[in-house]
């Protein structure tokens, strides 16, 4: 507890937790874009409130166990088996059978939308509890994701604050879920309104998917040009809806 304040003393430590909170956040979009759409198929708005709360807790919890884990997760990168392609281990296998599952759900979702049977299909209501379980096997893949960057950004910090960053980590995973939390209703109706951005949301949710696979195999794609494309998209998608409102 003294370190913790310790920290909190100096500007450093405000200074990376800003830093890793901003990193949360931006690696928490693509879990919030997920949450939002699977929670689409439950109708009532309540339970759409209540499942994307308890998504984004669960995701909580888990980056929260994955760090007390950390010691684990040193041995997860150690090879289980080694095909002809190069060596394997349990944070590919967690990372393929992310990857694949993003890929299916993108390609199911983005279907229905340009299916002409959109309608009959849409009456397919998903369970709450079924919905839970995708948003925790997603929130799974994703928390790796986000806890390994973490971790890696605290390279040299220990040096400068003089005691452990993992303090920091956990402030960040929790000052970052707190502001999503508070703004994923928001980005939720926003999607479900806008038809073209919910099929941008779908492809950004299909080249994750990709890349996930990708860095399975062991290709390691930076995902800076991800989330660039992705931002660039929906930039000229905001100014196109701006330019149809005007024309309206």
């Amino acid at each position: 507890m003294t370190e913790f304040f310790e920290i909190l003393l100096r500007p450093q430590g405000w200074m990376y937790l800003a830093l890793l909170s901003v990193l949360e956040i931006v690696l928490g979009i693509d879990n919030i874009i997920f949450i939002s759409i699977i929670t689409d198929k439950l109708k009532v708005k309540t339970s759409k409130n209540k499942a994307r709360t308890l998504g984004l807790t669960l995701a909580l919890v888990i980056r929260f166990i994955l760090l007390a884990l950390l010691s684990l997760l040193v041995h997860l990168v150690e090879p289980i088996y080694q095909p002809w392609f190069g060596e394997f281990n349990y944070e590919d296998l967690v990372l393929l059978v992310g990857g694949v599952f993003l890929i299916y759900k993108s390609t199911i979702e983005m279907h229905h939308s340009i299916s002409k049977n959109e309608k009959k299909e849409d009456k397919t209501e998903l369970t709450f509890g079924s919905v839970v379980t995708q948003i925790v096997l997603v929130d799974l893949v994703f928390s790796f994701d986000s806890v390994i960057s973490a971790i890696g950004m605290t390279n040299g910090m220990e040096e400068q604050l003089h005691a452990n960053p993992i303090i920091i980590v956990y402030l960040s995973v929790l000052v970052s879920m707190l502001v999503m939390i508070r703004f994923s209703g928001i980005i939720s109706d926003f999607i479900q309104r806008n038809p073209t951005i919910k099929t941008i949301a779908l492809s950004f949710l299909l080249m994750i998917g990709v890349f996930l696979v990708a860095e399975s195999f062991g290709h390691k794609v930076p995902k800076g040009y991800i989330y660039f494309g992705f931002a660039f998209s929906m930039f000229v998608e905001l100014i196109n809806m701006r330019i149809r409102s005007k024309q309206d």
